[in-house]
């Protein structure tokens, strides 16, 4: 039996793929426990009895409650390490370190993002290994190579969080462990030479899929066999800058309503917030009588629902799209920001979906690439071509296999076990 602490930050979509994890390691007789800002959340996607030890840092709303919604590109990208990702690594490292102290772990698994698992990690001996929720770090870690500037930048940053919390001696980069890394995706989503940088110790493992407590009350009933199905959802960080391209959607569906339905996930009630709807429940939803062409619903239980429906549009974010995927499901993908434009890109040339442009897109083009993704075979045919690679790649089965390998201090098998 072995120890596995895993650190994260207090962000939804960074937590979720390692609770298969977490929970496959545990039903193997493992030690589990976890290391974050935000306990509660932690319990919440995890199980109220998952051991979590506290650390300080923001508690943030949804996935991303801290960046100013208007930053785009460089500015976005700075603003992110120097008042997010840096601090919140010093405000995490006292209970990281407490944490291993206490909790004893075998293993760190550090979330790429959660730069005090690691650093602490190599401070005190521990092996670790990387958690990749986000395959689009790669792409920019390759990219570095073109922008020395910002390289260098970046090399300073954290060398200076090195020796602050970690080992001033210390050479890891915190993103990427030199023991192992373990990506949530596929080598034929990401695309050819991703992750290069980060040399042989990735290992693809694929999504990490497990049943998640939900409190969602979804009327099953309303679903019309006879019609496709379109899940609409920006996830949980973008409810900020959502209404127009919701209503677009909502207005293309319901254009659509002789051959289609719609489930619109709106977390803030932005449409009904702006007048566009009228009858809405208490519950400030749309009553399933009143509509049955498109159901809005502040949430929704998704990994069900994606085994009912025919397309998704959404912003690109790594988790939704590779559920999606799982499903065989093609994608309408608008980005808004962060690595959504570089997963928005590996959906597109992987033939998987159409990408459209989020602050500008028109229900009527809109409604076009819903209508090619749902009638084009080739879209179909893409996504069901990584659904296969995605289920071969193992999942959290192989994230956790790998785990052991690293525990019991053997170089992790490339193989997917």
């Amino acid at each position: 039996m072995s120890g596995f602490l895993f650190v994260v930050p207090p962000l939804v979509g960074h937590i979720n793929p390692t609770v298969g994890v977490a929970a496959e390691l545990a039903a193997r007789g493992h030690r589990v426990a976890w290391a974050s800002a935000d306990p509660g959340l932690v319990r919440r996607l995890a199980g109220d009895e998952a051991v979590v030890f506290p650390c300080a840092g923001p508690v943030l709303t949804g996935e991303d409650g801290v960046r100013p919604a208007e930053l785009r590109g460089p500015e976005a990208l700075k603003f992110l390490w120097e008042k997010f990702l840096v601090p919140l690594a010093e405000a995490m490292a006292p209970g990281v370190r407490a944490a291993i102290g206490e909790f004893g772990p075998d293993v760190v698994v550090a979330d790429q993002q959660a730069f005090a698992g690691g650093l602490v990690a190599e401070r005190l001996r521990v092996p670790w290994a990387t958690s990749s929720t986000t395959s689009a770090e790669f792409t920019f870690a390759d990219a570095l190579a073109g922008m020395p500037k910002v390289a260098d930048w970046l090399d300073t940053l954290l060398h200076d969080l090195r020796g602050r919390i970690g080992d001033p001696s210390g050479t890891a980069d915190p993103r990427f462990s030199p023991h192992l890394v373990l990506a949530f995706s596929t080598p034929e989503l990401v695309g050819p030479g991703a992750g290069a940088g980060a040399g042989d110790r990735i290992r693809w493992v694929g999504p990490s899929m497990a049943t998640r407590p939900t409190s969602a009350d979804f009327p099953w009933t309303w679903l019309d066999p006879a019609r496709a199905t379109v899940l609409v959802t920006l996830g949980t960080a973008n409810t900020d800058v959502g209404a127009r391209f919701l209503a677009e959607c909502r207005d293309a569906l319901r254009r659509r309503a002789d051959r289609v339905q719609a489930v619109i996930v709106d977390p803030a009630n932005v449409l009904g917030a702006n007048g566009d709807l009228d009858d809405l429940n208490d519950m400030g939803e749309k009553d399933d009588k009143d509509d049955k062409d498109v159901l809005i619903r502040s949430s929704v239980p998704q990994l069900p629902l994606l085994e009912r429906v025919d397309a998704v549009v959404c912003h690109a974010g790594h988790n939704t799209v590779c559920e999606a995927l799982w499903h065989g499901v093609p994608l309408v993908v608008a980005p808004i920001r962060d690595d959504q434009p570089v997963v928005a890109g590996q959906v597109v040339d992987a033939g998987a979906g159409i990408r459209v442009r989020f602050g500008r897109v028109t229900a009527p083009k809109l409604g076009a690439a819903i209508d090619a993704v749902l009638h084009e075979p080739g879209y179909r045919t893409a996504a069901e071509r990584i659904r296969a690679t995605f289920r071969a790649a193992g999942g959290a089965r192989a994230a956790a296999t790998h785990l052991e390998e690293l525990a019991a201090g053997a170089t992790p098998s490339k193989e997917a076990p």
